[in-house]
């Protein structure tokens, strides 16, 4: 029973059917990660401020307790001290604090905690491995982050050795990754991100709808994909902003665990090699800095990856291109409320069914949203409340939030390639239809968005990313 409320079959599921009423704010996944992302928020946010108060600089003391690996470039235990500070006790830290947050919300929802806590050991070590291997010098430079090594890892196990009993009791890959994602809204600041005003919201609000809608179309009507949610889920993450809109659109749509690896997959592997390719043809191009940003922004998955590649051109770029994806990012939220009312209302509904109310919307709404839009209009509010509110978020985001997100994320991407098997995957690529989905869609994204780019920044607003230099 108790299982039920967190897995249906090998579906990514928003809420519990058999948890009614007032009952689904401690039994369901969805609202313990609301609980848990709002939770740590506010002590982060409490002790910082109190850090401040008292003449601190802010965040100090938190990066004691809580850590994650650095760089190195030939001996891995390097990446144990960052900065000549020793990170251990702070990764033990992020240890603890992940183990007893996760384990208690488990245990709530009716799980057992010990074989939980014993399988958490063995996902943690591979998210610390993977963490390591991302911080190493090449591996930097060429920005292949944690999230690839973290998949790497697991499914390196889950298709050799096979994955164990004992760790698949805490492979819970929705659980992490809508926690990290509660978190992300607290960095998600309405006031910066419309820095840039009209053009930015241009490039990322119209152009990505349009996207998403047109990928989708191209998938059911001209390839005739068999399986809507893993069309879906690949349309989201190529048009949004990669992993967290899959992640959010696969719980909307109840998608297969193997369909969202398989778009995660795509996705990573597609930014890599964009976040190489691009900066290059930019500037082969003789494109603006400004606008190069602008279509980095709009079109490369990672927000990580986006700032790596307007890096390489500058500043400016990376200023330009970092703006542009946060408020692409604001969409995460809104394309899972479309899809769950899409979902329920016409693709899950036959000819036959009454039209769905609104409670059965709501029941398949994915709640970790709320806690995302949440967080954003608490950190918004804080950063323009004053200018001890504004440095209490900059601290507050400078290194709490990023390095527990860290952590939840590359959690959720082991445990995704523990529970990944390349058997699975090979049904959903026959034929190559994921593959031809992913590139028609992002060649369609990239010509649309170096379109509006350049209407926005180039013709009807030529000044707009001036206020960024200020």
């Amino acid at each position: 029973m108790a299982d039920k409320t967190l897995r249906s079959d090998d579906r990514v599921v928003p809420y519990s059917a058999g948890a009614p009423g007032w009952r689904q704010l401690y039994l369901t996944e969805d609202w313990w990660a609301v609980w848990i992302g709002g939770t740590l928020l506010a002590i982060c946010t409490i002790l910082v401020g109190q850090e401040l108060a008292s003449g601190g600089k802010g965040g100090e003391l938190l990066k004691t307790w809580l850590s994650k690996p650095g760089s190195w470039t030939s001996n891995p235990w390097d990446a144990f001290t960052v900065k000549g500070v020793n990170v251990l006790g702070g990764v033990g830290g992020a240890f603890v604090l992940t183990l007893v947050a996760f384990g208690l919300g488990m245990r709530m929802m009716g799980r057992r905690f010990v074989p939980f806590a014993a399988g958490f050991c063995a996902v943690f070590a591979l998210a610390t491995t993977a963490l390591v291997l991302a911080g190493q010098s090449v591996i930097k430079y060429y920005n292949l982050e944690y999230a690839l090594w973290a998949l790497l890892a697991g499914l390196l196990i889950s298709n050799t050795i096979g994955t164990a009993r004992w760790i698949r009791a805490a492979t819970c890959t929705e659980f992490y990754i809508k926690t990290g994602l509660v978190l992300l809204g607290a960095e998600v600041l309405f006031g910066r991100l419309l820095a840039l005003g009209l053009p930015g919201v241009f490039v990322s609000w119209v152009v990505t709808p349009i996207v998403l809608v047109t990928t989708f179309w191209f998938g059911q009507r001209i390839l005739r994909m068999a399986s809507p949610t893993l069309n879906i889920v690949i349309s989201a993450d190529m048009s949004v902003c990669g992993v967290s809109a899959a992640i959010a659109t696969a719980a909307a749509c109840k998608a297969k665990r193997s369909e969202l690896s398989l778009a995660i997959g795509l996705s990573l592997t597609f930014t890599v090699i964009m976040m190489v390719v691009m900066p290059v043809v930019i500037r082969a191009l003789g494109l603006s800095n400004v606008l190069g940003g602008a279509w980095l922004g709009g079109t490369i998955d990672s927000t990580g990856a986006v700032a790596a590649a307007g890096a390489i051109l500058g500043d400016d770029a990376l200023q330009v291109a970092a703006t542009v994806k946060m408020i692409q990012n604001i969409l995460i939220g809104v394309v899972a409320f479309g899809v769950s009312v899409y979902w329920v209302a016409r693709v899950e509904r036959s000819a036959h069914d009454a039209r769905p109310s609104a409670m059965e919307i709501w029941r398949r709404f994915p709640k970790f949203i709320l806690g995302f839009v949440a967080a954003s209009l608490v950190f918004s509010y804080l950063a323009t409340s004053s200018a001890g509110g504004e440095r209490l978020v900059d601290a507050v985001l400078g290194h709490s939030t990023p390095t527990l997100r860290n952590w939840f994320f590359c959690l959720a991407f082991v445990s995704i390639g523990l529970e990944t098997n390349f058997r699975e995957l090979a049904s959903q690529l026959k034929g190559g239809k994921p593959l031809v989905l992913y590139v028609v869609g992002q060649t369609f994204n990239l010509c649309l968005t170096l379109l509006m780019a350049w209407l926005m920044f180039e013709k009807v607003f030529p000044h707009a990313a001036d206020v960024l230099q200020q």
